[in-house]
């Protein structure tokens, strides 16, 4: 009991700085999410967005090289606005091992989104990417203007494309700012 106290104390410590941006649970919508793959451009990857039964978002499916295809994604448009100390996205997640991308824009008519690659290690982790690494891409070109340096993010997504034929698995409990 006196350990679960103190477990208590310490994630309400680690969480008091952090602002929620979505948490997954056994009632989210995950309509609320799009799926966007390579199909745009005449691909053949595919995915989807599950919740599990222990309300986790699971974003998995099939990446294609065929037709020129290479990527699979998912979107939440969403308006977050975002204070100067704000400096991190925070999220708990759970991958197979594969490489990802975590993108933003500051408005959904924005062309280019705003980057950052992460790793996953096979088991839950909490991972903290600075949001001034973001930085600006447009169809898989890096872009020579600023990183991210908006106080708004009106869209953030989940994207795989390791330039290979994979089947591959994300599983997502919470994203927050920090």
């Amino acid at each position: 009991m006196k350990y679960l106290i103190l477990l208590l104390v310490i994630s309400s410590l680690i969480n008091s700085s952090m602002k929620e941006i979505y948490t997954f649970s056994t009632q989210s919508n995950s309509k609320e999410w799009r799926i966007v793959n390579d199909g745009v451009m005449g691909g053949l990857s595919r995915s989807s967005l599950k919740l599990t039964e222990a309300g986790h978002g699971q974003f998995s499916g099939h990446v294609s090289l065929a037709n020129s295809g290479g990527f699979a994604s998912v979107q939440l448009s969403t308006t977050i606005k975002r204070d100067e100390e704000m400096k991190f996205i925070v999220m708990r997640v759970k991958g197979d091992g594969k490489r990802y991308e975590f993108r933003l824009k500051s408005s959904v008519s924005q062309s280019e989104s705003y980057v950052h690659p992460f790793a996953t290690s096979g088991e839950w982790e909490i991972l903290k990417l600075e949001i001034s690494e973001f930085y600006p891409q447009f169809r898989g070109r890096k872009l020579n203007i600023p990183n991210f340096n908006f106080t708004s993010i009106e869209q953030l997504s989940f994207l795989i494309a390791n330039k290979q034929e994979e089947d591959f698995e994300l599983l997502i409990d919470w994203l927050g700012l920090e």
